[in-house]
């Protein structure tokens, strides 16, 4: 085998364990692992590896320089070559299976189906300082914003700048006096104050007073300077900074939320729920359970089983428990909103309520009860999962109506599962279906 040989079989590796994780979704024994470690079959994924080609060793002799000794096999290693004396080994080995946790497992399923659900933080767990971009008026002087301070300075120096030389010229004109310059100087946009007039004024020599007849004459005769001429020229002597301009930083204050989850796990266990139905459910809310573990920093699940009444489980009795009895869905989302309500307050929590069935429920409870149930639970995502191997039944109508009456709504999600081969499909109708408004 070449270099570009193994470097090709290397990329294909990756797409090798996507195929297998889809096969194992589909028709593994999901059993085989557990909530936070998940153990998928690598059966068709063999690393590459270099080796050298038989044909260039110099025949097919085992020997030294390629003859073979007396008494020698030529050929492939035969039973038993090699083999020591001993009992058989008891221990097992490692390499059947490539062991995810969940986190990697919601990263791969990402990959494969195209998606990546981005979590929401509800709860807040800390605050944390961020960067200083908060002002405040008062502070520690070691986190005054300097910056901040000489800007305000210096607009106010700007605004508040004119051409001295040039205003005291006007003040020179004969039969003018402070009050006239004042007014003159404001006609013009020079920004003098009235003291600043009066005083330079009274400094005006008498023998000066009548030096032009008119402002035309002087504004003909003098030039006046714009601020940046005067900047360049004399340079920046000083800034007027004033305590009202001070501003100290402080840190922004974050508040990091925690990626906070609950799943409702709900499952018709009603007698009209056979061996095949069981297991599509099960096949189903295994990988959901596993996907959203990875992806929430906190992951709790809830686990409700329901004939014509619903009670809460463990997630051992849940995923292997059998059938009996009749159908009442309703009780199963009286009992989630109950506990929702009591433990899970939507303001801190993201909310996943999956159920699974075979459609089939007593007469008017869908309507009557599950619809407005569903529409008054806030949840992320709603999304019932009908397990009809071979086709639907005559009364088997919950998910038609459930979709009937929901299908607009932006967090309601059917999906049918029929075969194994449908479970991949599924997942992604529910993981894409999410509203990110919730």
């Amino acid at each position: 085998m070449g270099l570009r040989d193994d470097l090709e079989r290397f990329r294909e590796v990756g797409e090798e364990r996507r195929e297998d994780l889809e096969e194992f979704i589909s028709y593994g024994d999901l059993g085989g692992s557990g909530a936070n470690n998940i153990n998928i079959p690598i059966k068709v994924v063999d690393l590459p590896e270099f080796a050298y080609d038989v044909r260039d060793r110099g025949g097919v002799g085992q020997g030294q320089g390629g003859t073979p000794d007396v008494g020698q096999p030529v050929g492939p290693p035969q039973p038993g070559d090699g083999d020591e004396e001993g009992d058989p080994g008891e221990e097992g080995a490692d390499h059947e299976y490539y062991q995810m946790d969940p986190e990697e497992f919601a990263q791969e399923l990402d990959e494969q189906l195209g998606l990546d659900l981005e979590p929401k933080g509800k709860e807040v767990i800390e605050e944390i300082e961020g960067d200083f971009t908060d002002v405040t008026r008062t502070g520690p002087n070691s986190t005054l914003d300097f910056e901040r301070l000489f800007k305000e300075g210096l607009k106010r120096k700007l605004s508040m700048d004119f051409d001295e030389e040039y205003v005291r010229e006007a003040l020179k004109v004969e039969g003018k006096d402070a009050e006239d310059v004042f007014r003159w100087a404001r006609e013009n946009n020079i920004l003098v104050s009235w003291a600043w007039v009066a005083d330079a004024y009274d400094d005006i020599p008498e023998d000066e007073r009548d030096k032009w007849s008119s402002f035309e004459e002087m504004e003909e005769n003098v030039e006046q300077t714009t601020t940046l001429q005067r900047i360049r020229r004399e340079g920046l002597r000083e800034v007027p900074f004033r305590r009202e301009d001070e501003r100290y930083r402080h840190p922004e204050i974050i508040e990091k939320k925690e990626k906070n989850v609950v799943v409702v796990n709900i499952r018709d266990v009603s007698g009209s729920m056979r061996e095949k139905k069981r297991e599509l459910v099960e096949r189903t809310f295994t990988p959901l359970d596993w996907y959203l573990t990875g992806k929430y920093d906190n992951a709790e699940f809830v686990y409700i089983a329901h004939d014509a009444e619903a009670w809460q489980v463990e997630r051992e009795e849940f995923f292997g428990i059998r059938s009996g009895g009749g159908t009442k869905i309703s009780s199963a989302y009286e009992l989630a909103a109950a506990i929702l309500e009591e433990e899970y307050p939507w303001h801190e929590w993201n909310r996943y309520v999956f159920a699974a069935g075979d459609s089939e429920n007593s007469s008017n409870d869908t309507t009557e009860n599950v619809v407005p149930l569903m529409e008054e639970i806030p949840a992320n995502l709603h999304a019932y999962v009908e397990t009809q191997p071979g086709g639907n039944a005559i009364n088997a109508t919950h998910a038609e109506e459930v979709e009937r009456a929901l299908g607009d709504a932006g967090n309601v999600v059917v999906a049918r599962v029929s075969r194994p081969e449908d479970v991949i499909d599924a997942i992604y109708d529910i993981l894409s279906t999410e509203d990110d408004d919730q």
